[in-house]
Formats: structure tokens, sequence, C-alpha cells
């Protein structure tokens, strides 16, 4: 007899964790940087096109079909046929990659936190000049390749802090581990960056970055790169073809709305995503205003977080005991973010190996944890960090991710049928999808998806280079012999 599937509790606390899987740090700074190179405000409406026809109707496919098969990704392909069974294991290898640095990233976090209070308290005074402690924390190398430049004692220590925290979280199941704490974090996550807004637009010179970018260069919007642009932000910012919300689907009980939902979880991704964008442009645009730099003195990445937003916090207030509260609570808001991405990750990888292999979830939990920290400590070298890390990062999300995402689209059509998802998400929503949903999966997603694959193998192999041969595509070849390691392994449970 097959074993019972673990379902959600409730509908609010299934809602709040599929949005907490979807917001991650990246949304604190790639939207923003997207729109700022793409037009600007005319970004917003390929950006909004996207969440239509691409992340609204995959959200609605992989919720309803993780539901109706009760799997993760794995099962969910080898239901299309055996040898697709691959395409699943080659999915969920991207979160456990994703997590070994992206954990990293969050224990910068946490290392700030400690720093802030430290500053309210008198015991340092930084926040008006970060760069030295983030130098500090991130060293320095020359390259990818200079390996014996050393390990940051920092990171290391705090990622054992975030690998802790997810297995403690995951391998308390659904219920009681991730629904739980997702009803805390996310509406706490939504609160606090509210309030950050809210105090951002207030600062001297936030009009300034509102109107860099808000301003449409109407201009962009015929560029083919500009659409594209649009589609893989929307893609990669909903945590899509990755296994997560497959596995996320795979528990929801048999008569809750899935269209409703999957609504829900894009629009309120699509929400942060530019409250995140005024954010951080009204922070920079009082930047810009009271230190006379450029809108890109601070880059595009982790450095908005770490070296732009301690600096505004020092402008805001002369009081040191203000500036590292405020700063503890920023920087707790990207824990929190980056955490509930990471467990969501954890569990898209932990439910497609229970779906096969008769193993206990606290013992599988423990297993990934400790593979995934050894992972996390190779990128918290100072050549990992600095360098290696952007070289996996940009290979996983511009081939694996796009790929993994393509191939979903093409098989599912073709061997399981869009109307039969179409037909199955509408029995139970109050809002019923029409036939638009099975052209828009069949033909547009397949095409953009298509043109960013191409796009992106021919703009890497234009710019090759030793380190992303080696750190990028040997990371790539590692994940493709794992997916057809576990790809081989035999059923120990049932497949029906």
């Amino acid at each position: 007899m097959a074993e019972a599937r673990e379902l959600w509790q409730s509908r609010k606390g299934f809602i709040y964790a599929a949005v907490g899987a979807a917001i991650g740090l990246g949304n604190l700074w790639r939207f923003p940087f997207q729109a700022y190179k793409n037009g600007g405000g005319a970004f917003f409406f390929p950006y909004i096109v996207a969440l239509f026809t691409c992340a609204v109707p995959l959200m609605i496919l992989e919720y309803q079909y993780g539901r109706k098969i009760r799997g993760g990704s794995t099962k969910a392909f080898r239901m299309l046929g055996k040898k697709y069974e691959w395409v699943g294991w080659l999915q969920v290898m991207v979160p456990i990659v994703v997590m070994m640095f992206y954990s990293t990233i969050i224990s910068v976090s946490v290392v700030f936190m400690v720093w802030s209070l430290l500053h309210a308290f008198g015991v340092v005074n930084w926040m008006s000049n970060p760069g030295p402690i983030m130098g500090m924390i991130a060293g320095s190398a020359s390259g990818p390749f200079d390996l014996a430049a050393g390990i940051s004692k920092y990171m290391l220590s705090f990622v054992i802090v975030v690998w802790l925290g997810n297995w403690i979280i995951v391998k308390n199941g659904i219920s009681g581990g991730i629904e739980k704490c997702s009803k805390v974090f996310t509406p706490v996550l939504m609160v606090m960056m509210v309030i950050f807004m809210i105090n951002s637009v207030r600062l001297d010179g936030s009009i300034l970055g509102l109107n860099t970018l808000f301003t449409p260069d109407f201009s962009k919007i015929a560029n083919p790169n500009i659409w594209v642009a649009a589609y893989a932000q929307v893609f990669f910012s909903t945590t899509l073809a990755v296994g997560v919300m497959i596995a996320y689907g795979s528990y929801i009980p048999d008569d809750w709305d899935i269209v409703n939902s999957s609504f829900m979880t894009v629009f309120s991704n699509a929400s942060f995503d530019i409250i995140a964008g005024i954010t951080v442009f009204s922070t920079l645009g009082h930047l810009v205003t009271k230190m006379g730099v450029g809108f890109d003195s601070f880059g595009s990445g982790a450095g908005v977080a770490f070296i732009a937003f301690p600096i505004a916090v020092s402008t805001i207030t002369s009081n040191t005991v203000l500036q590292g509260l405020i700063g503890f609570l920023f920087f707790f808001c990207l824990f929190i973010a980056g955490l509930s991405s990471s467990i969501s990750m954890l569990e898209s990888f932990a439910a497609s190996v229970m779906d096969k292999f008769n193993i206990d979830r606290k013992k599988l939990v423990s297993i990934i944890s400790v593979v995934g920290f050894i992972g996390s400590a190779c990128f918290s070298t100072y050549a990992g960090f600095n360098y290696i890390l952007d070289i996996v990062d940009a290979h996983v999300g511009n081939y694996i991710i796009a790929t993994s995402g393509l191939l979903e689209t093409v098989l599912m059509a073709k061997l399981y049928g869009l109307e039969r998802i179409r037909e199955d998400a509408n029995e139970f929503s109050d809002f019923k999808i029409g036939k638009l949903f099975n052209f828009l999966l069949k033909y547009v997603t397949p095409i953009v998806l298509g043109i960013t694959v191409i796009s992106n193998l021919i703009s890497g192999f234009t710019s090759m280079t030793t380190a992303k041969l080696v750190f990028g595509w040997g990371t790539i070849a590692i994940m493709l012999v794992t997916a057809t390691i576990f790809y081989k392994k035999p059923w120990e449970k049932s497949i029906d």
C-alpha cells in the first residue's frame, strides 16, 4: 500500500511557503538593475507581459501536475516515460548547487547582523564605511585559480548557522517545519520591506533614484533583448523549472484552488520585486545626491546590500544605537529572505529522493546538509566567493535552468497534455482559465525560452575563458553525471 503523503495544513501556510520560496536575495538587486539597464520604466511593460504569459501559466502547470502525481520532479518526469526521469534529476541538481553558494551569501547577512549589534552597543563604528568590514569577510584573491589565497573564517563559521537552520526546518517536514516557519518568516519579511521602502522614499534625493528607475525609454521596447531579459527575470525570480513548485504542489490537497494560488504566488513575488526596486533606487538616489557618486558605484549585485545600505543607514540618523538596530533589522530581513528560499531548495531535492528511495526524511536531510556544507565551504574560500561563485551562478542559471524550463514545457505539452492540466486546475478554481493557457505554454513560453537558451549559448561560447570552462562547465558536467547516477538507480518505491 502506498505511503500517505503529507499535505499542507492551511492554504495560508502554503501560500506563505511558496511566496517565501520565490522571494530571495536576488530580488533585492537583480530586478532593480535589470530594469535600470533595460529601459527603466519601459522594462515594466515586457515584465508584466511576461508575468501573464509565462510565469502564471507555468506556475499553474507545476502546482497542478505536482498535485496530480503526488511527487517531486523525478516522479513527475518518470510518469511521462522512463527515459524522461533524467530530466527531473537534472532539475533538482540545480537547487543543490545553488544552495551551496547561496548559503555563503546568506552567511554574510548573518555576519552583518552581528556587526550591526556591535555597532549599536558602541563596540565598533563601521556603518559609514563598510568597505573594510566587507573586505575582512570576503578577503581577496588574484583570480579563480588562486585557491591558496585562504578561506573566510567568518563565512565558514556562520554558514554553519545557515545549514543548521535548513536542517532544523526541513527535517520536521511540510506542516511541522516549512509551513510553520513560513507563516512567520514571509509576513515578517514583507512588512519589514514595506517599512524600509517607506523610509527610503523619505530620504533626500530619493526622487532622483525613482526617476532613474521609472522614467521610460520607449525606444528600447522594440529591442528583442529587452523582452528576453524581462522573461528571464520573471522565470528565474519565481523559482520555476527547478523542482521547487512541483514539490510544493505535490503537498496541495485535492480541493484547493490552484489557479488563484498561482496568481497569488506570482504577483506576491512581483510585488516584492517592485518594492525592492523602489527601496534600492531611493536609497541609491540619496547616496548619489549626498556623496556625488554614480548609480553604479556600488555595483549591481551584493554590493548594493552590503555596502550601499549600511552607508545609507548611517546618513539617516547620527545616533549609533539606532543605526545599529536599523542595520540589524535590514540584515535580518535579508537572512529571512535567503533562508525561506534555501529551505524550499532543500525540499525540492529531498522530495524527489524520498519519492524513489526508502530513506527516512531526517536521515536524508542530515546527509544533504553535511554535503551542502562541504560545498559551501568551497565557496567560502576567497577565490570561491569573489570569483567562482559568479561563474557557477551564471552557468547554472543561463544554461541549466533555461534548458530545464524549455524541456518541461515541451514534454508536458507533448506527452501529458496541456488540456488535461487546464481542466484539472479549473475543477476547484473560482477563476477558470481558458484555451489561451494551452497556447501560451505550447508556443509562447517554449519560443521565448528557446531564444534565451540559444542567445546564452552564443554569448557564452564567444566569451569562453579557462575559468568558465573549468568551474562553469565543470559544474554542469558534475550535475549531468550525478543526475545520471540517480536516474540509473532502481526504484525502491511504487511509481503509481
